[in-house]
């Protein structure tokens, strides 16, 4: 029996595309001016730039006088955002798997108080947080913001991890302890390869966190030799002095092409996020 001709998948499809392009045209417009503002003089009545120049991205090559070295400031940032990511997956792939697999006392109790402490915004608890950490010494540093924005983000990580261990089959681990394994050996070996596509989406989540917020270090870590690319970017929009709208522009682009190196490279597995475990 000859089987069945399937739809073409173009011709169900191209409608949602053409609106999705049609729709994200004006976005993409924005992103292309916002460049070419940074490589380009124009007169503030003029329409059209009158030449190319990169005195925009002069930061680039030297430090501009009240601020911080901007490669100096990238590396702060990138240790924020990587130490960050690397707690968040350690503790959240430890505690998940302890919540999903373990009958621990009170498991339900510590659940919801994860899920209550996820609800209060970070700003709430700035106050509380700004005085720990100037009693422990750890104002003005980035251990102190790194451990405080891990600990925001643990609750949200804790849950997902959860939930993909949940999706793992008791089959793949028992089979592990019928051969002798350890409970370690096991949750290393055949649990976690698992749930890769959970961690490698929490470590994308918490990483693109670490690099964007501003809240947390702007009140916790001001100052110039622990400042990270949020913090430096804000500078530029206080500064009446050298205020340089195209220059902040610029650090805005430099500012997001990481991210978009980072979105390209692991997209994937967000595309794969319920691919955990297979049951049966």
């Amino acid at each position: 029996m000859a089987e069945r001709s399937q739809p073409s998948a173009n011709y169900s499809s191209w409608p949602v595309i053409s609106a999705l392009t049609i729709v994200s045209l004006p976005l993409l417009l924005m992103y292309v001016y916002l460049f070419l503002d940074t490589v380009t003089v124009k007169q503030a009545d003029a329409l059209l730039p009158s030449g190319l120049t990169l005195d925009h991205w002069r930061f680039l090559w030297q430090t501009m006088e009240g601020k911080a070295n901007i490669w100096q400031v990238t590396a702060n940032t990138l240790l924020f955002a990587t130490c960050t990511t690397s707690v968040v997956l350690i503790v959240s792939s430890m505690a998940g798997y302890v919540l999903s697999r373990l009958n621990v006392p009170a498991r339900g109790f510590f659940l919801a108080g994860v899920m209550v402490l996820h609800a209060f915004p970070s700003v709430t608890l700035i106050i509380a947080i700004f005085i720990v950490l100037q009693m422990i010494g750890l104002y003005n540093s980035l251990i102190g913001v790194i451990l405080v924005k891990a600990a925001i983000d643990l609750p949200l990580g804790i849950w997902l991890m959860k939930g993909f261990y949940d999706t793992v089959p008791w089959e793949i681990e028992m089979a592990g302890v019928v051969d002798g394994a350890s409970r370690f050996r096991v949750w290393r070996s055949l649990v976690l390869p698992q749930v890769k596509p959970g961690i490698m989406a929490l470590g994308l989540f918490s990483f693109l966190s670490g690099w964007g917020e501003f809240i947390l270090p702007q009140v916790l870590a001001p100052g110039n030799q622990v400042q990270v690319l949020s913090v430096y970017l804000a500078g530029f929009l206080f500064d009446d002095n050298n205020y340089d709208f195209n220059m902040f522009k610029a650090v805005g682009v430099f500012y997001l092409v990481p991210v978009l190196i980072v979105y390209a490279v692991f997209n994937k597995y967000l595309m794969n996020i319920y691919g955990g475990g297979n049951k049966g």
